[in-house]
């Protein structure tokens, strides 16, 4: 079974390319602010919810993208040690959500503590629930994932074949399948995890 989100381009890249940020700052230490960004172009667009983000949803540009991850970027604001912590996330995006009076949009932390049986059960439920999925990998043991490492990107898709289980994965403008268990398990103690984004009712 393979599902896929619905996503969007920006000047012909497939979401944003923080690698475009003009600031310092945001070009090496912007990717939590850009997963979030990305994340409400996708709800704006394919959910609905007008709030998240108030410019031309039928033409994003990068422009717009730019202004819009300056609203954003205080309540994420790249830092030495980088957005390391999941409850960073989930507080300043709470904060984020609560200045714009959007309450239908809730977020909680998935950590990398969690099993691998039990990651890709929520990241299912998530796909599944057309949310796209923040992940934070900090060190990683696989060489394959050496442009992952002290890194936010977004889970967008997911495909079951047999015993594998493999995710879509969101970042730098493109996207690329990964198998998720080599990605989960980082082989080193302190680890990340996965940001849920939850539909209110």
């Amino acid at each position: 079974m393979k599902k896929e989100l619905d996503y969007f381009y920006i000047d012909g890249k497939y979401g944003w390319n923080q690698e475009d940020f003009k600031n310092l700052w945001m070009n090496k230490g912007g990717c939590a602010c850009v997963t979030a960004c990305d994340s409400f172009v996708y709800m704006r667009k394919y959910l609905g919810k007008d709030k998240l983000y108030p410019y031309d949803i039928e033409n994003v540009n990068s422009l717009d993208y730019v202004d819009f991850s300056n609203d954003v970027k205080p309540y994420l604001r790249p830092r030495w040690t980088g957005i390391d912590r999941l409850e960073i996330y989930v507080d300043g995006i709470s904060d984020f959500l609560e200045d714009i009076d959007e309450h239908s949009i809730s977020l909680s932390e998935f950590s990398g503590d969690n099993s691998i049986e039990d990651a890709i059960k929520v990241v299912k439920d998530r796909i599944d629930k057309k949310m796209p999925v923040p992940m934070l990998v900090l060190m990683h043991k696989n060489l394959k994932f050496k442009d992952f490492v002290w890194h936010w990107f977004l889970l967008t898709g997911y495909e079951e074949d047999g015993e594998k289980f493999m995710v879509k994965v969101v970042s730098y403008g493109s996207y690329r399948w990964f198998d998720f268990k080599e990605l989960w398990n980082t082989g080193h103690k302190r680890k990340g995890g996965l940001i849920l984004f939850n539909e209110n009712n």
